[in-house]
């Protein structure tokens, strides 16, 4: 196990800012008391927030940023602001060794940006990848990337997220030999680009990694619990990911629709509360809050801008695990393994 986690919170990122984050910091620090926290924002506006968390007060540094990146902010017009911003200082903390992690529920593409640019990659990661939770009706969540980072990925990249996403699986799901899957059009060895072929064939061989390589998946059975790690580039992934949030918001508010629709339904909702509370909380993305933006060189959690205190603390959650189990050592450990696998068939 590693050191305790320090985590940077860029305070002022999500749709509240400093009540949410702080709340959500409180709230991940009651269920772990190992944390600590650098926060960066407008120092009064964190004091006011922190006054009212006195268990964060002995364990929390605040540093006073003038700026904020907002949700309209450009990439290219964040990171010209890295050093004055929120996002950019708690960015820069990570890199220089003050904070293991950092979480924020900022502006997605400034945080990559930004994030690529002060980190930068692994050895032996070309691209970093989106990665995120998912829920299932197995017995556990599932891992998948890319969400978004990379709209074109070639089949070295596609190994890559599969490395980084099994690694991740067995950090996070406590799962010693992650299922891994490949998203394609059909599951037969012949459907899919020649990107997705040529991965599928690296992986198929690569069974000394700490992986179970299944090979490809449809995108109808990916919430049926029979995969621990989906892969796909990040143009598929984000459609994949919105198809799958936009069915649950469906379903949800169609089940309201349905119990609200007459005296009988009302009735029924009642005597099936339990059930419909147990989806509720399933579909919920608090439960599931934390993305990560795995293959950089420190570790960073993306938040969602929605997120509430229980959404943000199951972020700094996901952040103090991936520094407590070494993440990045154990990527660097399997990339090394398949340098080693290659030079060993080279030299044969």
């Amino acid at each position: 196990m590693g050191s305790a986690p320090r985590i940077a919170i860029d305070a002022m990122g999500g749709d509240v800012g400093p009540e949410v984050m702080l709340a959500g910091a409180a709230l991940a620090f009651k269920r772990r008391s190992d944390l600590s926290f650098l926060l960066f924002g407008d120092e009064a506006a964190i004091r006011a927030e922190l006054d009212t968390h006195d268990a964060l007060t002995g364990i929390s540094e605040i540093v006073h940023c003038e700026d904020v990146i907002s949700a309209e902010d450009r990439p290219r017009q964040a990171i010209r602001r890295a050093r004055t911003t929120s996002m950019g200082k708690a960015i820069a903390a990570v890199k220089a060794g003050e904070a293991q992690a950092m979480v924020s529920g900022g502006n997605t593409g400034a945080l990559m940006a930004m994030s690529k640019l002060a980190l930068r990659t692994m050895p032996g990661i070309d691209r970093p990848a989106l990665a995120a939770l998912l829920p299932t009706l197995g017995e556990n969540d599932l891992v998948m990337l890319d969400l978004g980072a990379n709209t074109e990925c070639d089949a070295q990249n596609l190994v890559q997220f599969a490395v980084m996403g099994a690694a991740y699986a067995r950090v996070v799901l406590d799962l010693p030999r992650p299922r891994v899957q490949l998203l394609n059009i059909g599951t037969e060895e012949m459907k899919g680009t020649d990107e997705l072929k040529d991965a599928a064939a690296v992986l198929r061989e690569a069974d000394y990694l700490g992986m179970s390589f299944d090979g490809f998946i449809e995108s109808d059975k990916i919430s049926r619990g029979d995969v621990d790690v989906v892969v796909t580039d990040g143009f598929s992934g984000n459609i994949a990911l919105k198809s799958v949030e936009g069915t649950a918001r469906f379903v949800t508010d169609l089940l309201r629709r349905a119990f609200s629709s007459s005296i009988r339904s009302k009735i029924g909702f009642l005597i099936s509360r339990p059930a419909t509370e147990l989806l509720r909380h399933h579909l919920d993305p608090n439960s599931h809050n934390g993305a990560v933006f795995l293959g950089l060189n420190g570790l960073v959690v993306k938040s969602h801008g929605s997120a509430t205190e229980r959404g943000v603390a199951n972020a700094i959650r996901v952040a103090a695990r991936m520094v407590r189990e070494d993440l990045t050592r154990k990527i660097i450990e399997d990339l090394d393994n398949i340098s080693a696998h290659r030079a060993a068939v080279a030299a044969k």
